[in-house]
């Protein structure tokens, strides 16, 4: 499947706190960014239109290595999302080119999950940000506040994402029937994120450290479509990483 006037950006930050330098670390011999770009391509989108942003050089000319689009961004951006409206800028993209955000430490991310975002943005206008939610299938993920559960509304809208239990079951508290976790990936028209960049960082979004609810503080609307499937193994902490690269070196 081709996509039309579709972007699809790959923020990828050297200094990581917690692993810094994870874009460049190895997997099956080559760096960790390459296979989110390998996934989008395989997803059905042109390496033309895959940019990977970074903050570093060193990823800069790893990206050339492989004949993969880069921007060099700056470095004290407070979030990738501000990283992704620079690399709109740069490159001159148009108020209505849809623009996906896929993080560079997704190794793993199904194609599929970049395809079925990338098909409810694109029929689904009425939602200024459009972003993937899927089942949760344990209590202990339904009480981990790592894992971000979103209440979704009428009209596949989002109402709100909290690292709380949401919505909470009165008759049964552990009750996996209504909740679904946020998956990090979002879909954006140019305009419209660059509204959401101008947005000063909100109360609720301070109080949950969840960048999401700037949007919805400030008025905007978000689409959540489901998927199905496990989301996929990202990569935060040393022990992720290790846990990755055994699964995809013996797969």
């Amino acid at each position: 499947m081709a996509f039309e006037n579709i972007k699809i950006v790959i923020p990828s930050r050297y200094g990581s706190s917690r692993l810094p330098g994870k874009p460049l670390m190895p997997l099956c011999e080559k760096p960790m960014f390459w296979h989110v770009v390998n996934q989008a391509v395989t997803a059905g989108f042109s390496i033309q239109d895959i940019v990977v942003a970074t903050d570093d050089q060193r990823i800069m000319d790893a990206a050339q290595q492989y004949i993969i689009p880069a921007v060099l961004t700056d470095k004290n951006h407070a979030s990738g999302t501000d990283r992704l409206y620079e690399v709109c800028e740069k490159l001159g993209w148009g108020d209505d080119t849809l623009v996906i955000n896929v993080q560079g430490d997704e190794p793993m991310i199904p194609p599929a999950l970049i395809t079925t975002l990338a098909n409810f943005a694109t029929q689904s206008p009425q939602f200024d940000i459009c972003t993937v939610m899927s089942p949760i299938l344990s209590v202990a993920d339904l009480h981990n506040p790592n894992v971000v559960k979103v209440a979704e509304g009428e009209g596949q809208r989002a109402v709100y994402f909290s690292r709380s239990p949401i919505p909470f079951d009165r008759e049964s508290k552990d009750s996996l029937a209504s909740v679904c976790r946020h998956i990090g990936i979002y879909a954006y028209r140019v305009e419209r994120l660059r509204q959401f960049c101008l947005f000063p960082e909100s109360s609720l979004e301070k109080i949950e450290k969840l960048e999401q609810l700037r949007a919805l503080s400030h008025g905007m609307s978000i689409g959540v479509v489901r998927y199905n499937e496990a989301p996929p193994h990202g990569i935060d902490t040393q022990e992720d990483y290790d846990d990755v690269k055994h699964i995809m070196e013996n797969s």
